[in-house]
């Protein structure tokens, strides 16, 4: 549509009018919001301005174009951005050395299309041409568009793989302080980084970027499975959580998991574990999440903390902006954490 003040600066799709001479400003733009083709006039004055603003079309008749304003166009040709080439509709008189103008103003504006119209002409035959010029400017932007978004992908390629390659380089640290030999340390840096690559995979095939709890309980709990029994209970309201959410509360039940099947309930065979969370029903409500054991041996709390239990403080304490309470009852351990949902939720999953 076209803009009704007929003077603001626009986008690719208006056209900026510079004919300052006889009613030609005046005739050009009725004549193109007849077609609902916005436009906007322009002076020399505030010309460079106008261009700043990024035209999609630069309708001028000849006689404006002194050295000057021929300059400043050229200066503005000369920056555009790689994706644009506007085009420069110019309007030429019969008595006009037309040929030597043409020479004149290609040579001087290499990086635009122009095109040349010699008055009188038929009406439709300047509206079909600014129509033709606005729609190559539009697939121009396009073409931005594209650029931008592969830059954006690249930027969010470049930072998802040097958080993973800190995750990795993390989970080895941590990993070998507490390695007995080589044999354990490599046991258990592979479950890590495969608990790490499921959920990486799970958001992946989703074509997605979000994940929700119950996917990431099953994708860290489903391999622990005995002839098709889980003794790992899974309770709570579908809740969707952000991509980097999903991975760090996946690594955090596989380090619970891992130390259940080591020292706790499901070293046991009567041993069980619940892991259950909940949603408050406040304004801005509350995301719980509590690990339970049952059934195993008697907890003894240790003297030190481990890798598991310094990476459960740290990464639930992130991600939930509270630390996480880690009870090392004699019954079970416990792990309980509860944080504002806005931190971890993601967009909700059709």
């Amino acid at each position: 549509m076209s803009d009704p003040n007929g003077d603001e600066p626009g986008a690719l799709d208006q056209v900026l009018i510079l004919a300052p001479y006889r009613r030609d400003a005046e005739y050009l733009g009725q004549l193109l919001n007849e077609y609902e083709i916005a436009v906007a006039h322009c002076t020399a004055t505030d010309l460079a301005a106008h261009l700043a603003a990024g035209p999609g079309v630069l309708v001028t008749t000849h006689e404006a174009l002194t050295p000057a304003l021929i300059a400043v166009i050229a200066e503005h040709l000369h920056d555009q951005p790689p994706w644009s080439e506007m085009p420069i509709v110019v309007l030429l008189d019969r008595a006009s050395p037309n040929a030597r103008i043409r020479v004149a103003l290609e040579a001087a504006w290499p990086r635009s299309r122009q095109l040349f119209y010699q008055r009188p002409l038929a009406p439709v035959e300047l509206v079909s041409g600014v129509q033709s010029a606005l729609l190559a400017r539009l697939r121009q932007r396009d073409v931005r568009d594209h650029i931008d978004r592969e830059v954006e992908l690249r930027r969010e390629l470049n930072h998802r793989v040097k958080n993973i390659l800190a995750s990795v380089s993390s989970i080895f640290e941590m990993t070998s302080r507490g390695a007995a030999d080589v044999e354990a340390l490599g046991e258990d840096f592979r479950a890590r980084l495969h608990a790490l690559a499921r959920v990486h995979s799970a958001v992946f095939e989703a074509q997605g970027e979000s994940i929700s709890i119950a996917e990431v309980a099953a994708l860290t709990f489903d391999p622990y499975r005995q002839a098709g029994v889980s003794r790992i209970e899974v309770h709570g309201p579908p809740v969707t959580l952000t991509r980097d959410a999903g991975t760090t509360l996946a690594l955090c039940l596989h380090e619970l998991t891992t130390n259940a099947i080591k020292y706790g309930a499901l070293s046991r065979p009567k041993g069980r574990v619940t892991f259950q969370w909940q949603v408050d029903a406040d304004l801005r409500p509350n995301l719980s999440m509590e690990w339970q054991e049952d059934g195993g041996p008697s907890v003894v709390a240790p003297s030190r903390s481990g890798y598991g239990t310094r990476y459960l403080r740290s990464a639930l304490g992130s991600l939930f902006g509270n630390k996480p309470d880690i009870d090392f009852a004699a019954g079970g351990l416990r792990c309980t954490v509860t944080g504002p949902l806005s931190r971890v939720a993601g967009e909700p999953q059709g």
